[in-house]
């Protein structure tokens, strides 16, 4: 199911992410007095700064979505934890709302539970469902052989919280047919936060899993999984921490698909290492990231999304991919972005009838692709700027080292590019070579003009200036450039290691697509 999105023009910008009670919520700053709907639940509320001001590019989409749910480390206390000692295949402890029958040990009751030791067997959380739950883990390994070792069968809301200095251990053999399929596994909201290490191993799903939403706030985390890493059904946030993530599925996922306001991951903070078979990073609506570092290499796609894909702020670098950056609606207003791929760098494609690249021939099918600010430097070997729709682009810098093959494009729009704003580069093959259409404001230059790796592609004006130079990562044919530094009309120099081509600015390359499939400026 996919909703219709808010339109770009609404001016909308957020404070910061609005932590009110338990519910991770996006809060437009124009509307100061707007509370949280689970601000009953607790009379703290905080705010913790992720941007002096997110683009309305990413903040209409966090305002569309449900709010996400946080336990705040503010929200509970050390000092009133109970202490729960692992002892190889037992454990004990004093406090009424926790039972041990052989290896498995139960908490049945709301509060704070300090875990040390270590345990073959399980950790369940058995507790009301109004229950909010709190596991400190202090040098605690857990390892199961069968099912998770951490399984939260009831609660409201359960955190982990990794004690500051602590080395904590928890490893599981679950299945894809058991009732929890994952190490840490929480039907339930679950958040993960501290400041010690954690390291999760499942040889048959999932890492760490919620049905509801999961939050990571903190911690160093190292999770290997059979599956996905990282899933939250409803929602998946990632705020801080140090994350290392190796996925035989999805490195970080949201899945839900009954309610077109969940299913989005959305990372704002944090430093993210991810290897998977699958997607970087997958979500069943919005992938969203307004900050923090994110390197993946995946098999698959970097980040991919079936609704809008957000990119604010942030350090992105997608390594390998079959295609980089995938979703219906795609929106980069900041923040720097690299990415390498087998297939398209960037791809504005109905992702859910097309498979992940199919437009259904050469018509505009109505994907997106805007870019009004921010750095992206895209390596393909398909397409490198795609879209079965419309490209627009009102900001930013843009590099595009395109396909060797003649089959592809650096540039490749169904619905026509515009360019009225920022700095566009493609080096790339002459096969399909597109060029700026007729309502583009900016000037544009295209030529053909061939070279290798290595080679240096200079621009220089009718008076000799050089006034773009660039290093190319592989051989080309075809040469676009954008600035604000081109003039219609002008003639301009496009120099291969000192080999030229003349060309007028405005004028499609010979033999190129043109401007959106063919022509010239009037």
């Amino acid at each position: 199911m996919r909703r219709r999105l808010i339109p770009l023009t609404l001016p909308l910008a957020l404070a910061g992410l609005v932590l009110a009670g338990c519910a991770v919520t996006a809060q437009p700053a124009a509307t100061p007095s707007a509370t949280s709907p689970l601000s009953s639940e607790s009379s703290v509320q905080t705010t913790m700064d992720v941007d002096a001001a997110i683009p309305a590019a990413a903040a209409e989409l966090l305002a569309a979505n449900a709010d996400g749910t946080v336990v705040n480390d503010d929200e509970w206390s050390t000092a009133d934890a109970a202490t729960i000692t692992l002892s190889g295949s037992t454990a004990s402890s004093d406090a009424d709302g926790v039972t041990v029958d052989g290896s498995t040990v139960t908490i049945t009751a709301a509060g704070v539970y300090r875990l040390t030791g270590t345990l073959d067997g399980q950790v369940v959380v058995d507790a009301p469902d109004d229950a909010q739950v709190v596991l400190v883990l202090d040098g605690a390994t857990i390892t199961s052989t069968s099912g998770s070792a951490i399984h939260v069968v009831t609660a409201d809301d359960v955190a982990l919280s990794l004690a500051d200095g602590s080395t904590n251990a928890v490893t599981a053999a679950s299945s894809a047919d058991a009732d929890a399929s994952a190490a840490i596994y929480a039907d339930s909201d679950l958040t993960v936060s501290g400041s010690g290490a954690l390291t999760v191993t499942d040889t048959g799903n999932d890492g760490i899993s919620a049905t509801d939403d999961l939050a990571i706030l903190g911690g160093t985390i190292t999770v290997d999984a059979a599956d996905d890493a990282l899933r939250g059904k409803d929602s998946l946030v990632v705020s801080g921490g140090t994350l290392t993530l190796t996925a035989g599925g999805d490195a970080l996922k949201s899945d839900q698909t009954d309610d077109a306001t969940q299913g989005y991951v959305w990372v704002s903070g944090g430093t993210i290492d991810g290897t998977a078979t699958d997607d970087g990073i997958d979500a069943q609506t919005d992938a969203v990231v307004t900050g923090g570092t994110v390197a993946i290499a995946a098999e698959g796609d970097g980040i991919h999304s079936e609704t809008a894909l957000a990119i604010t702020g942030g350090d992105i670098t997608v390594s390998r991919s079959n295609e980089g950056i995938e979703s219906a609606d795609i929106r980069i207003a900041g923040g720097t972005t690299r990415v390498t791929s087998s297939d398209d760098g960037v791809n504005a494609s109905g992702t859910t009838t097309s498979g992940g690249g199919g437009g259904g021939g050469m018509q505009d099918t109505g994907e997106t692709v805007t870019i009004s600010d921010g750095t992206l430097v895209i390596d393909a070997e398909g397409d490198g700027l795609d879209s079965n729709g419309s490209i627009t682009m009102t900001g930013g810098d843009v590099t595009v080292y395109g396909p060797t093959g003649q089959g592809n494009g650096a540039l490749d729009s169904n619905g026509g590019l515009t360019v009225t704003g920022g700095t566009l580069v493609a080096i790339g093959s002459t096969g399909m070579a597109e060029s700026p259409d007729a309502s583009s404001e900016q000037g544009w230059i295209a030529a053909t003009a061939s070279g290798s790796a290595g080679s240096t592609v200079e621009i220089q004006d009718a008076t000799g200036s050089v006034i773009a130079s660039y290093t190319a990562e592989k051989s080309f044919g075809s040469v676009v450039f954008s600035s604000s530094a081109v003039t219609d009309g002008q003639t301009y120099t496009v120099s291969v290691d000192g080999s030229a081509t003349s060309v007028t600015a405005g004028v499609a390359a010979a033999g190129g697509m043109g401007m959106g499939g063919g022509g010239q400026r009037p």
